[in-house]
């Protein structure tokens, strides 16, 4: 999958259900069922470019709507951040030793950090 293709998918998954029917179900084809424009154009009895001008308009949406909110960046700096403070938990475990207070502390922040992670 390119960088491209990933990033529209995550836009989608954002903003979705701010399209219409038909960009959500031509986008979806084109992007996560990977048919090609001729495919989509002939199951909707279109041509090839109406396909590809719904699926432009759709994808310009959907970059707008990130530019006007920056939802996708700031949920992956999140998760870039929940993942490095996984890591130092891991690694606070690793220098504590055995001491029974960092190691309840150690077990409770992991704890939290599964939490989030399963929430986002």
């Amino acid at each position: 999958m390119s960088d491209n293709t990933l990033h529209m998918t995550m836009l989608f998954d954002f903003f979705g259900e701010l399209l219409t029917a038909k960009q959500r179900e031509y986008f979806d084809l084109y992007h996560n069922e990977d048919l090609s424009l001729s495919e989509i154009a002939e199951m909707a009895g279109i041509s090839r470019q109406g396909v590809y001008d719904i699926i432009a308009r759709a994808e310009s949406t959907l970059t707008h709507f990130e530019t006007k909110t920056g939802v996708v960046k700031k949920w992956n700096e999140t998760k870039m951040q929940l993942e490095h403070a996984g890591n130092l938990t891991r690694q606070l475990q690793l220098v504590s030793g055995k001491d029974e207070q960092t190691t309840l502390l150690v077990s409770e922040l992991t704890a939290i950090l599964e939490g989030i992670n399963n929430g986002i």
